[in-house]
């Protein structure tokens, strides 16, 4: 009996998101086929689209579980602790030298190879 509530939800869960698809698709529609009005109402079609599709998404197990997933996402993200100004610069300073440094070495090593390259073949430049 279980089984069958499920598959029941989720056939309508299917159903609400493809009325959510259709929704945002009649919302783009509209933005075109309305295309002698103004700017800002044919904008206003496609914000009516889009929030009606939300609100539609929302109601099914999948945006239920994505508003979830949002929710403990921004607690997370609250939870973190940012560096402070002094150690981003700082942080910033090394990763410049590091990659300055880097650069000059690659260079070095193709001078080198070129070098060996035109001692062994004869040519190059």
């Amino acid at each position: 009996m279980n089984d069958t509530l499920e598959t029941t939800s989720s056939g309508l869960d299917t159903a609400k998101l493809l009325g959510a698809i259709v929704l945002m698709i009649a919302g783009i529609f509209a933005y075109y086929w309305y295309s002698s009005q103004s700017e800002i109402l044919r904008t206003g079609y496609v914000i009516i689209g889009l929030v009606l599709a939300l609100l539609l998404a929302w109601q099914t197990r999948l945006g239920h579980s994505t508003w979830v997933f949002i929710q403990s996402s921004r607690n997370e993200v609250r939870k973190m602790v940012w560096p402070t100004r002094e150690e981003t610069f700082q942080t910033t300073i090394a990763v410049l030298v590091v990659v300055v440094f880097t650069g000059i070495l690659m260079w070095l090593l193709d001078i080198f190879l070129f070098w060996a390259l035109h001692g062994l073949t004869g040519q190059g430049g």
